[in-house]
């Protein structure tokens, strides 16, 4: 049992993290106050091997192992939790729902465009009504001839004003609920497929997020990306690859909050001491880094697993739901740290706390994930 990363990996941690340093960081606060999208920033980090993680090279994919893709998740979030969020959306969701149930024309159409950058891609499942229980969709599909007709709304698609192609989930048979739900591929230039508000959040405020509105949308039948019907339990094992992905962008949002905080305790000064030989602050960075090297050392075993074919649904809901959750617990913390100027924009343990709340709802909340836990440990018991 091995617990460090090869050479080749922290080669890769090391070349993510100059990029993070050089393109990303200096404009962190600037991008989250105007909620900008810094598309050619995003598409570099095609050149660079992050948005063709997980896929073959012959498919213009990296080969990266989950393990790998872990690290680069991390790697972004540590700076900007919002850059992370978009490529996880990117990878795990869209493009990885075209290699795993696409067609291989549909795969070497979409995947090289997307893994390079050339594209941008999104992935719309949920809806008005339909959160938690996505599988009660609305949004519905009809056959006409050779094309499908779309109409409905979906709402929290994260990339969806900057996508250049979408995975969109509809009924196609209503009789058969949730496996009655297929996926569509569709190209932002479609005939009646349009964006409508785009969100005001929280946090990962420049990782856009919005509606896409589907009027007498028609596309070809041979954009449906897997089996008719299969769409949404294509979705659930995509999934177990995207929970791996938060759970890799909350220890990386963890492990910035921790560091800032750790720098801050070093320089600020109280009652002619500095503040981290307070007993009371040790306490809080030790509970800190023991939770976050818990939660790292989860995700990376749900990606071992996810690397060696076993199924993950339970470990990937585990990585998730721990390191999520030690997301917030630790930028609460990193705040507190730092007092009234955790409370300021100026220092960036403000935008870590207010990122790390999505954690714990995107791809899941945490209340589906100890559902989906308890569910495996009944069924083996």
């Amino acid at each position: 049992m091995n617990f460090g990363l090869s050479d080749e990996q922290e080669q890769l941690r090391k070349t993510v993290r100059e990029f993070t340093e050089g393109e990303i960081k200096p404009h962190v606060a600037e991008w989250d106050e105007s909620q900008h999208f810094p598309t050619d920033v995003f598409r570099k980090l095609g050149g660079l091997g992050a948005l063709g993680a997980v896929f073959p090279e012959e498919l213009g994919g990296s080969g990266y192992s989950y393990s790998d893709y872990s690290i680069v998740m991390e790697e972004l979030a540590r700076v900007d939790p919002s850059i992370a969020l978009s490529v996880a959306a990117h990878v795990s969701l869209c493009t990885n729902h075209i290699y795993i149930a696409g067609s291989e024309e549909q795969k070497r159409k979409y995947i090289p465009k997307l893994a390079s950058g050339e594209w941008i891609g999104s992935w719309s499942l949920t809806e008005p009504e339909a959160g938690s229980d996505a599988g009660q969709a609305r949004a519905s599909a009809v056959r006409d001839g050779e094309c499908w007709v779309l109409n409905g709304t979906k709402t929290f698609t994260t990339n969806a004003h900057v996508a250049d192609v979408g995975v969109v989930m509809a009924v196609t048979d209503r009789s058969a609920s949730s496996h009655g739900i297929s996926a569509f591929i569709i190209e932002r230039d479609t005939a009646g497929y349009r964006f409508g508000k785009k969100e005001n959040k929280l946090g990962m405020r420049c990782s856009p997020t919005g509606e896409v509105i589907l009027t007498n949308c028609r596309v070809p039948s041979t954009q449906m990306c897997g089996r008719p019907g299969e769409g949404f339990v294509d979705a659930l094992r995509i999934l177990d690859g995207g929970r791996i992905s938060i759970a890799a962008l909350s220890v990386g949002v963890a492990q910035g909050a921790y560091e800032a905080a750790l720098k801050y305790s070093k320089q600020r000064k109280q009652f002619s001491r500095f503040i981290s030989e307070f007993q009371a602050i040790q306490n809080k960075l030790a509970d800190m880094a023991t939770e976050i090297d818990a939660a790292r050392l989860l995700t990376q075993r749900a990606a071992w697993l996810k690397d060696s074919g076993a199924n993950v649904n339970k470990e990937s809901s585990m990585a998730k739901l721990f390191a999520s959750e030690t997301a917030v617990r630790v930028t609460n913390e990193a705040v507190q740290i730092h007092g009234g100027y955790g409370f300021i924009k100026d220092y960036p343990v403000e935008k870590f706390f207010r990122d790390a709340k999505l954690c714990t709802i995107g791809e899941g909340t945490s209340e589906i994930q100890r559902l989906v836990i308890a569910r495996q440990l009944l069924k083996s018991s």
